[in-house]
This record gives C-alpha cells, structure tokens and sequence, in this order.
C-alpha cells in the first residue's frame, strides 16, 4: 500500500508530464517559471460548495521528492528521454512557490484552492500527485459535510474502510471525513498515522462464535464495562437482541453502577427498531443507553430517518461515504494561467474552448472571500489580479460571471485573502496545523455560510466574481483568439 509516510511517490505521476519536462529541456525552456492554478468546475450532488482538502499529504510530497536511481533506470529504459534530461531529473529538487487555501475552507467553483509558481519542469511534474489528493480527499471531507448536516448534532462515525477503493483510499479517506466533520473512525491505520479517533465494538461473528446471544453480549460486557455496544441484530432484534442486551447490562453493568452503554442496529426498519428499542430500553431503566444505526447510509437517508422521529444518537456511514457513491468525481483540474518573462512581468494565459465551463480565468491571481461585518457571514468571493488590492471601506458592485446581468452591491465587509503561502523557494513556510485544529477550523469556516447555501437541494448561489481589471484581461485574450 502506498502511503505519505517516508516512501516516494515520484514516479506517481502521469507519462506525459516526463515526456513535456523532456521536451522543455530540449527546447531551452526549464527555467521558464510558470503559474498553474489547481480549481474545480462544479460541486459534487448539485451542493453550494466543497471543503478543501489534501494539503497535508501534498506538502509531505514535495519535501520527499525526489527520484531515484531505479526511477532513472526505468525512464533511460524506456528509450525516449534525453540523458540531459535524465541528469535534471537525478538532481531534481523543488525550488518554486505554492499558496493555498487552509484545508477544511468552504470553496467554490473556478477559484483557485492552489497555486503554483515554479520552472516549467517542476510545476508540470506536480500537477499528477496535486489532483489526487485534492480531488479525493476534498470529494470525502464534502460529502462528509453533508451527512454531518444531516445528523443535526448527532455523532456520526466513518465506518468504510472495507468499501474504499483500496488501502490508501481507506486511509486518508477516514482522515478527510474526520475534516468535514466525522468525530471518528474504524480503521484502525488512519488513527496511527493521523490521529483520527478510532473505535468499534463486535461484528455479528462475535454473537454468533458463543452458544447463546446472551452468553456473546455477557463476555463482552465483561470485558468492556466502560465501553459497551452490543449489536442486537443478529438473530431477533426486538425478541432477542435488545432483552438480551438489557439483561446483560443489568447482570454485568449495574452492580458495577455504570449505567452508560449503547445498542447497535444494522439491518431492517431503522426508525421502527429504533423507537421500540428506545422505548424497551427506558422502561428497563436504561436512559443513558445510546442507540447507534449503521447500513448503506447517506446525507438523504439521515435526513429522513429523522424526519420519521427515528431514536438514534449515533450514524456510522460506511460504503456511501468512503466513496461518496453518489457522485464520486470531484473533477479538480490543474493549468497554466501565466508565464512569468526574463524582466519579471508576468504574461496571462487562457484555455478557450467551446464548452464554456471549460474557458480558465488567466493570471497569477489573489481570492479574496468578503464577510459581512454586522453577521460575520461569508457573501461573496473576489478574484484579482495578484497585484491589486481591496479596501474594506470601499462599496463594490460585483457580479456573477456566468450571468453577466446579475449583479450584488457588497459594502460594510471585511476582505480576507483565502491563498496563504505555503512553500517559498522551494522551503516549506507554513506551519502545518493538527487534525483537530483543521477540523474545528473547518466547522468554524461553514458556520460563515448561510443556511441557503448549505441546504441540500437547489442551494443560493454564492457569487465568485472577477475584479474589473481580471475581467477585462480575461476579455481581451478572449476577443485576440477568436
């Protein structure tokens, strides 16, 4: 399994970026510095925005770049690659700038979450591992958003490391639903590396390794008293399981005087099973027995569940989350947006194409998000050109690119850069904050969005717009192409 921990993922990158770094250097062109943006084009499920993620892992990538003599092999093998090339690359080390928004920020379409500044080589070679994490670890923490809002306050757990698309999917798939909210975990790899809480009780091969569910749920108790679950599913919920489980308790728990404890369900009627548990359970004089619910959850699921008046506190999410099965795309992009000359001016460059969704915003840029200062509501974000700045006491107009008429007067806000620099010259600037730190910031940062824009079906449109000065040179490369 592959993994971000000391082993290198150089090679982990897509042929054509060695075939253009070759053919860079033939051509005179490798230190040539250039600008790549990193942006995606639409939000997974139709929602209002994303939750950016993945920074950590790339930052781990880039101070282990390197390639190795078995990568320079392979590639001299190969028969295509020049041996100045080759040299480049066996002395290859990271020399550029990056800025990015912090992980777990609300983003939107067409924004940059990343931007790369670096000789035309390096900045080609990065783009492979970039999108990887950013589109996978941004699709995981979105959709963990979202069921996290579905809960409304209830704890849900990450539980689908057996349903991820391999092992390292698994992994930092649990660390990116940790982000977007998860309060935990069952994968056991992602809690040693990253420090996501990982917990689980028995599976239905516990219950059905003794001769009776009773005698199963006893011996668990008795070895964990402070922290038992028992999952009442196996056989009969309501004619076994949930008595058995109550008999436990009171033979195992309560002469102990523990009276905090829990009951899994997996399978049938989850809001009926739930209030009958629920009511079995409180006339048992087991008030503090929490109910968890697991099996093929979603956002929408959840949401009904307890609209029907389901008794559950807990949601493990397995299958539908790991892979965000709904729409498990996140469609992150990477390209060049400027070439900077010898004098240090810096050229824009545009992507045209027909499908005008697929048109790039040029320039080396700045984002800028507007809060409102009377709310601390987030109401727009602004994209310029790097050299411009915003005064907060100023009133804009801005407006929605993909409809021109539709124009929003901001005023009284306060502007907040969202890029923050990450690596200078190659050396690493920014200090890496804690899993729990991005995830308390994460939830900070969505309480700035209006309830509109996090509803889950035909959500406000928040507007990004381009200043004046963006705009216009957008226009102009536009009108000189056609």
């Amino acid at each position: 399994m592959i993994n971000d921990k000391g082993v290198n993922l150089t090679m982990l990158c897509d042929f054509y970026e060695l075939t253009m770094g070759n053919g860079y250097l033939a051509a005179g062109m490798e230190d040539r510095i250039t600008y790549f943006d990193l942006f995606f084009r639409s939000v997974p499920d139709g929602g209002g925005f994303a939750i950016a993620a993945g920074l950590e892992q790339i930052i781990d990538y880039i101070q282990a770049l390197r390639f190795e003599p078995e990568d320079i092999a392979y590639l001299r093998g190969r028969g295509i690659f020049s041996e100045e090339f080759l040299e480049y690359l066996a002395h290859f080390k990271f020399t550029g700038d990056i800025w990015a928004v912090p992980e777990g920020t609300p983003v939107f379409p067409r924004e940059p979450l990343l931007i790369v500044r670096a000789p035309a080589i390096q900045a080609q070679l990065l783009e492979t591992f970039m999108l990887c994490m950013v589109n996978h670890e941004s699709l995981i923490a979105t959709k963990a958003a979202r069921i996290v809002r579905a809960a409304k306050g209830r704890t849900v757990l990450e539980f689908g490391s057996r349903r991820a698309q391999g092992g390292d999917a698994a992994v930092v798939g649990a660390r990116a639903a940790y982000i977007g909210g998860c309060a935990g975990t069952a994968c056991a790899l992602s809690d040693q590396l990253y420090g996501v809480p990982a917990g689980g009780t028995m599976a239905h091969a516990w219950v059905q390794m003794f001769d009776t569910e009773l005698e199963a749920f006893r011996a668990y108790c008795r070895t964990y008293p402070t922290s038992a679950t028992l999952l009442v599913d196996t056989y009969n919920t309501l004619q076994s399981g949930v008595p058995n489980a109550i008999r436990a308790f009171d033979e195992i728990l309560k002469p102990l005087g523990i009276k905090k404890c829990g009951i899994r369900l997996d399978s049938g009627d989850l809001t009926y099973l739930s209030k009958k548990a629920r009511q079995m359970l409180d006339e048992a004089g087991w008030t503090e027995c929490t109910i968890t619910c697991s099996n093929a959850l979603d956002e929408y699921l959840i949401r009904d569940l307890l609209g029907q008046g389901a008794c559950i506190d807990c949601f493990g999410v397995g299958e539908r989350l790991i892979t965000a099965r709904s729409e498990p795309v996140f469609g992150g992009v990477y390209k060049l947006v400027a070439v900077e000359q010898p004098d240090g001016s810096v050229t824009p460059k545009i992507k045209i194409s027909e499908n005008v969704g697929k048109i790039t915003v040029p320039h080396f840029k700045k984002l800028w998000r507007f809060y409102a200062r009377d709310t601390g509501k987030a109401i727009a974000d602004y994209l310029t050109v790097h050299d411009e700045a915003v005064d907060d006491s100023d009133t804009l107009e801005i407006f929605d690119p993909d409809a021109t008429w539709k124009r929003k007067t901001v005023y009284d806000f306060q502007a907040k850069e969202l890029l923050v620099p990450i690596f200078r010259g190659g050396e690493l600037v920014y200090e890496k904050p804690t899993l729990p730190q991005i995830r308390d910031y994460c939830a900070a940062q969505l309480d700035t969005l209006w309830e509109e824009v996090r509803r889950f079906e035909n959500p406000h449109h928040y507007y990004v717009d381009l200043s004046q000065k963006l705009w216009d040179i957008k226009n102009g490369l536009l009108h000189n192409r056609q």
